[in-house]
């Protein structure tokens, strides 16, 4: 499952359906155009409560399972907190998530 879902989240960074960044992530969320959230499971808690905030109040699913680090090398950028942007790729990852 967690080679899975990192390969994908690798094929969706080169297909540029992801933005990252905590802030830019939530200006995603708030304008509709971020379908699902990866945050590392080892961001603060203050991080944490934040995006946890605005993806309940948007209705926005997020997948805290993986570390930081594994997200650095799946997307080969430092980011602790992902958005995902199209529809398909965001339903693709919550479906590994889930198995």
């Amino acid at each position: 499952m967690k080679n899975e879902f990192l390969n994908l989240l690798g094929i969706a960074n080169r297909a540029r359906k992801i933005i990252g960044g905590t802030e830019i992530t939530i200006d995603g969320v708030r304008n509709h155009s971020v379908k699902l959230i990866i945050m590392g499971s080892d961001c603060s808690d203050r991080t944490k409560k934040e995006v946890n905030n605005k993806a309940t109040f948007y209705k926005v699913p997020v997948v805290d399972q993986f570390s930081s680090e594994e997200i650095i090398k799946s997307i080969g950028r430092k980011r602790k907190v992902i958005g995902i942007t199209d529809a398909g790729f965001a339903k693709r990852l919550v479906e590994i998530t889930e198995k």
